[in-house]
């Protein structure tokens, strides 16, 4: 007991005798603190937005689905909400999204992986600094040129190819959003494939594989969740993309299959029903809100297969 007291006494001296180490101690703790709440703030600051805005949106859809039918809005094939004859089928613009978001897929994936491989693997440093900063204009340049480039570039040549084409149509809005999400493609895919060890490329090597064989079969597969993860952020920057379609692809409802008509996104109807003449509180006011939400939940629906997947490489490769 008599230990303890001594103990206690030392450290008790030892703080009076040193003021200033004890001053010192008590301001880093102080620092510390404060950069703690200013995180917490941040962070709560963040998730309460996405709050107020899935608020609004459910309050807004809410509103709708009180007037409209679920099963109307979701097999209607014809969306009229300005028309005297309304209809509030949602099929024909979540048509015309996945047929953008698909074409532009099918460009851009296999090109900006290819892109990436080379990046990584192929290309020098020098060459590599001057092609990734390159690539990554595209990236930077607004979405309004794109849609003045599809329309004035894109659809006349593919008029001269295809007679029949309209001058809005979904192929020219595939091609140059494909051309937009590029960039993200083989950026984060580059990143994924240079985070892989080196020892994998070294034992490759050493068992006598070319570099294309090492590229596609070791590199590849070990960077395989980066890559998906790559491929589907690009095609939800595809879905939400909005001024490039909006020009290229037309504002005509219409449910097809075909890339050379004219057709309308979910995200262009939003630009169309909200330039200002729409009346707060009334159903075309609150059609924007069900397609809001409609995209939202196809893009919450993209991440959350994403974290799966990852989780199932994670898994596969632990």
């Amino acid at each position: 007991m008599s230990d303890t007291f001594q103990v206690v006494r030392d450290a008790v001296g030892s703080a009076s005798a040193d003021p200033a180490g004890l001053t010192f101690k008590r301001t880093r703790d102080l620092k510390e603190q404060a950069i703690t709440v200013v995180l917490f703030l941040c962070a709560a600051i963040s998730t309460l937005v996405t709050v107020g805005v899935v608020a609004v949106l459910l309050r807004e859809t809410l509103s709708f689905f009180g007037e409209v039918s679920m099963v109307e809005f979701l097999t209607d094939t014809r969306w009229e909400p300005m028309f005297q004859e309304k209809h509030f089928g949602v099929m024909p613009l979540l048509a015309g999204s996945l047929m953008v978001a698909g074409g532009a897929a099918v460009l851009a994936l296999p090109v900006g992986l290819l892109t990436a491989i080379f990046l990584s693997e192929y290309a020098g440093s020098r060459t590599r600094e001057v092609l990734k900063p390159l690539l990554e204009v595209l990236a930077g340049i607004p979405t309004v040129v794109y849609g003045y480039f599809a329309l004035t570039f894109v659809t006349p040549l593919l008029r001269t190819v295809f007679p029949g084409t309209d001058v809005f149509n979904a192929a020219s809005a595939s091609i140059v959003v494909g051309i937009m999400i590029i960039p993200t493609v083989s950026s984060l895919s580059e990143d994924a494939l240079r985070a892989v060890p080196a020892a994998l490329r070294e034992g490759a090597y050493g068992l006598g594989a070319t570099k294309l064989e090492v590229s596609t079969r070791v590199v590849v597969p070990a960077a395989l969740s980066g890559i998906i993860a790559a491929f589907i952020l690009a095609i939800s920057r595809a879905i939400g993309e909005t001024m490039a379609v909006t020009i290229a692809a037309g504002n005509l409802p219409n449910l097809t299959l075909n890339p050379l008509e004219s057709i309308q996104t979910m995200t262009a109807y939003i630009v169309q029903a909200s330039l200002g003449d729409t009346p707060q509180g009334t159903m075309v006011y609150r059609t924007l809100f069900a397609v809001g939400m409609t995209l939202f939940l196809i893009t919450l629906a993209m991440n959350v297969f994403s974290q799966w997947v990852l989780s199932r490489f994670r898994e596969e490769y632990q």
